[in-house]
């Protein structure tokens, strides 16, 4: 059967139409895919993306912002609530400017920021209740003090007293004395009641001012004038402090008072300095005095009592004492309880050293005390115990009170032998002057 040319190459012309087709397309699409890899995308605008992200969120720009400063005033809010920081915010060293860390209940401390010297800096606070004005009850925010840190060093002990060197202590009384030295006489009779190393010559601080009085009171100088203090009565030996500052004009009666009633070291200074003659003739005639009275182991280099060189025993104190208690001047002087002094818009209170002045159950007709740590703690007095003037020294005693407590003890033990008939340790073999 034969078969047309024409029937044969239709078909094989429609295969290859078709596949040229193919091609084509194929090639197309790459270079489209091409051509769209070669183009950069274009970011969104901010804005644009807010606004895409609200309404993604189904919720519009201006609530959501609303609702975000509610919550931070709401966090305020409960902040201030829960730490009850007053309306004025002042805390010791500055102001709370704002809380970081959110305090809960029953939390002692929390952390704030507060503006001090350095500017706003975070430091630890801490809720305190005080009472305001209108006595209502309000808490406040203080910083917390960082701790220090501790620093040992090693204790300094007391220096010694003459006294203790000599081992005057470790001798024992019937009294117990704290006292290492004693001396207990009757004025009137000369008789020794007690007696406890009365010979040894020690230091006596401001005992020396009782001659400092009698030096002064004898010579006859005009109360009246008024004297300044200098700065050469500041003292430069034990660097001890005085109310008296340099410039200070006082009457030379009202510095006598305070230099025997409160043992004021720039008055009893200023009286030595002011003396005809100066300083150097005051000295002299202190020491002459204390010759004049038999007081052999007795030496004055100046008028305070603040030098160790000033030095005397027992048994010569008493002599003073004796002769001192004569002078109607002396004995008021330093047996005045306290005395005010106005010193330009201040006034100054001073009282006497010695507390036994206060107390009802003494008599006291004239006292000195005295201490520095050379001579440890003095007291003398003339008192009247039992009926009896009695002439009491004692000098380096251990203690701040316990001079006055060796008074107390001597007292109750003259009271309790005068209900017998008293028995003298001894005599005096040199007469009390006056």
């Amino acid at each position: 059967m034969a078969v047309s040319k024409g029937c044969v190459l239709n078909p094989l012309l429609n295969i290859v139409a078709k596949c040229i087709c193919v091609l084509g397309l194929a090639t197309a699409l790459a270079a489209v895919t091409a051509q769209a890899a070669a183009v950069k995308p274009v970011a969104k605008k901010p804005a644009a993306a807010a606004k895409a992200a609200g309404k993604s969120a189904g919720k519009k720009p201006a609530l959501a912002a609303k609702q975000r400063g509610a919550s931070k005033l709401s966090a305020k809010a409960s902040a201030k609530a829960s730490t009850k920081v007053p309306a004025s915010g002042k805390l010791a060293s500055g102001k709370v400017q704002r809380t970081t860390v959110q305090p809960v209940r029953g939390q002692k401390t929390i952390f704030a920021k507060v503006r001090g010297q350095r500017g706003l800096v975070q430091r630890e606070v801490q809720r305190v209740v005080v009472r305001g004005k209108n006595g209502k009850r309000i808490v406040v925010m203080r910083p917390v003090r960082a701790s220090r840190a501790i620093v040992l060093v090693a204790a300094v002990p007391p220096k010694p007293s003459f006294g203790q060197l000599a081992g005057l202590h470790g001798m024992q009384d019937e009294l117990d004395l704290k006292s290492s030295v004693a001396l207990v006489i009757d004025q009137d009779t000369r008789e020794v009641l007690f007696s406890k190393n009365d010979a040894a010559v020690l230091p006596i601080a401001s005992l020396t001012k009782l001659m400092t009085g009698v030096v002064v009171s004898e010579a006859r100088l005009d109360m009246n004038e008024l004297i300044a203090i200098t700065q050469d009565d500041v003292d430069t030996e034990k660097g001890s402090r005085s109310r008296l500052g340099v410039g200070t004009e006082l009457p030379r009666g009202e510095l006598m008072l305070l230099a025997l009633m409160s043992s004021e070291n720039r008055a009893a200074h200023a009286l030595g300095r002011t003396y005809p003659g100066g300083m150097a003739k005051f000295v002299q005639q202190m020491n002459a005095k204390a010759a004049q009275l038999g007081m052999l182991g007795t030496r004055y280099v100046e008028p305070t009592g603040l030098s160790s060189n000033n030095q005397s025993s027992a048994q010569d104190l008493a002599l003073l004492v004796g002769y001192a208690s004569n002078n109607s001047q002396l004995r008021q002087l330093s047996t005045a309880p306290d005395h005010q002094i106005a010193i330009g818009e201040k006034t100054l209170n001073f009282v006497n050293t010695n507390r036994l002045i206060r107390n009802p159950e003494w008599e006291i007709g004239l006292q000195k005390t005295g201490y520095i740590s050379e001579a440890g703690q003095c007291l003398v007095m003339q008192a009247k115990i039992a009926g009896r003037k009695l002439i009491m020294v004692f000098l380096d005693s251990a203690g701040k009170l316990s001079r006055l407590g060796d008074a107390e003890r001597v007292r109750k033990w003259v009271e309790n032998k005068s209900l017998a008939a008293p028995v003298p340790v001894s005599v005096l073999t040199k007469p009390l002057p006056g």
